[in-house]
């Protein structure tokens, strides 16, 4: 399924959140560092500060990226018994690239989506508490 044409000029999700666009302007000034955001675009001046991403990608990410890399590192080991260096070559740079770089797409993804639909604190279905 495909999302519905965008008529306000706004970046698609996926790349938006892929290259850290600014979910008005499109412009690559999400973020200020790896996955910290910048405080504001500085080419429209949006604020990223008042979207709440909070630390859930964090944690839910490290848990599947965990997981996945347990998998592969069992399926290496029975496949080929390596050395045991060659497993701390292998999975520690490729756990630490994961993580972070599903971290630095979830929240993105996340601000993105907060500002399309416009989500506040307090508030589930457009009234005010």
């Amino acid at each position: 399924m495909t999302e519905p044409e965008n008529s306000k000029g706004q970046p698609e999700l996926f790349p938006a959140a892929l290259f850290g666009l600014c979910p008005s302007c499109g412009q690559k000034t999400l973020f200020r560092s790896v996955t910290a955001f910048a405080d504001h675009c500085r080419s429209c001046g949006l604020d990223y500060e008042r979207y709440n991403v909070g630390d859930g990608p964090a944690a839910f990410l490290t848990l599947i990226v965990g997981g996945l890399i347990l998998a592969l590192a069992l399926i290496v080991e029975l496949s080929f018994y390596p050395p045991i260096w060659v497993h701390l070559i292998l999975w520690f740079p490729l756990t630490i690239a994961a993580v972070v770089g599903s971290l630095r797409i979830s929240k993105a993804a996340l601000l993105i989506l907060e500002h399309r639909n416009q989500a506040r604190e307090g508030r589930v279905d457009g009234r005010e508490p």
